[in-house]
């Protein structure tokens, strides 16, 4: 299969000058002009004069830290300045600025199906800035909203990749999204790198900001999980009611407190299980009789 070569726009330096020094070049020309209009009486000097100032004058442009501004000469383009402060170039190259500067897109939350097919509801914020500008401005037609779109396209398939929650029969360090937040987080940013690459903008950071099952099942959901503290909770009293009857009955047995047969045990296990796993305080009845009778 033949395969083509992706040809794109990448940033290059642009050809520009210091603007202080043209600056100063600016007034020495005006100064002449002045010289030239009200001392020499130089029509000719005067005119020469007024030429170079309109050819210096509208070069200026100036640049704040993190700002670029994109040169282009007739739809081509000519290159990219980066350096903060006064500059000048041609006065025929057209100028164009775009922001280096870190920015937030918050992607709204969306409704998606997870990895179970499970409506859950899910929210992101994206950290991004524009690192090629040659890239942002001609290979997209416009990088914002591409990274939008991006943005919300690649939470979309990121949220389907994975459970929401453990299921029933938990799985050995399974990734979920309520439990995998940083896994999570690194995946989208990942995703959404790969999708706005074309746009020259690099991802520099991509969190969960919401995440919570959808309305309809929001309900039967909660309920499960109080059925499953439910259980644990409940797992954990009849662990430690064992492990307590156990030592209570070693312990009788050991110091010979009492001797009792298969089925008075059975039946003093049985208490000491209603007393322990019981969820209300047990009333005792004391029994003044024979232990046997």
């Amino acid at each position: 299969m033949a395969q083509y070569r992706k040809e794109g726009n990448f940033e290059k330096p642009a050809t520009t000058f210091n603007g202080i020094f043209m600056l100063v070049v600016l007034l020495a020309l005006i100064a002449a002009e002045v010289f030239a209009i009200a001392i020499a009486r130089a029509p000719v000097l005067a005119v020469g004069v007024a030429l170079a100032i309109v050819f210096v004058a509208p070069g200026f442009f100036m640049l704040q830290p993190n700002e670029a501004s994109v040169l282009t000469l007739f739809g081509d383009y000519a290159g990219t300045e980066r350096t903060p402060g006064l500059r000048w170039t041609w006065p025929w190259l057209i100028r164009k600025k775009v922001s280096a500067r870190a920015r937030n897109y918050n992607v709204d939350t969306l409704k998606v199906n997870d990895k179970r097919g499970n409506p859950v509801e899910i929210a992101a914020v994206v950290v991004w800035r524009v690192q090629d500008t040659a890239q942002a401005m001609f290979d997209v037609d416009d990088f914002e909203n591409y990274v939008r779109v991006q943005s919300e396209s690649a939470l979309r398939h990121v949220a389907t990749r994975y459970n929401y929650d453990e299921g029933e029969e938990p799985h050995a360090n399974e990734v979920t999204l309520r439990a995998g937040a940083d896994t999570v987080a690194d995946a989208l940013r990942d995703e959404v790198q790969v999708r706005v690459q074309l746009a020259g903008v690099k991802i520099e950071e991509a969190k969960l900001t919401h995440l919570a099952y959808a309305p309809e099942i929001a309900g039967a959901m909660l309920r499960r999980q109080q059925a499953e503290a439910v259980i644990s909770a409940r797992t954990k009293i009849v662990t430690g009611a064992v492990s307590m009857v156990e030592m209570a009955l070693k312990s009788l047995s050991e110091k010979g407190v009492v001797e009792l047969d298969d089925e008075r045990r059975a039946a003093m296990v049985s208490n000491l299980m209603v007393v322990l796993c019981s969820e209300r305080d047990t009333q005792p009845i004391v029994n003044t009789g024979t232990l046997y009778p």
